[in-house]
């Protein structure tokens, strides 16, 4: 699944480079693009508040640092 929401990234990133298109639908392709980014990261957060000590241990997180993360709101970086 990551690689087609990778290609899903660089069809929007495209479509919002294209100057041809009418501002209502730049408008909807950067709301699209941003729904992407917060859909990404809460399924990110998910499984990384899923990882065991571990798993967290191979990536270089401690527990504290992955809950951290795992519970920040969507809309944030």
């Amino acid at each position: 699944m990551p690689g087609s929401t990778m290609s899903h990234r660089a069809a929007l990133a495209q479509l919002s480079a294209r100057s041809s298109l009418p501002a209502v639908s730049r408008v909807a392709v950067r709301i699209a693009w941003v729904c992407a980014v917060w859909v990404h990261r809460r399924r990110s957060r998910n499984h990384l508040a899923d990882l065991d000590p571990r798993m967290l241990n191979d990536i270089g997180m401690t527990p504290r640092e992955a809950h951290t993360e795992a519970h920040k709101w969507f809309w944030r970086p």
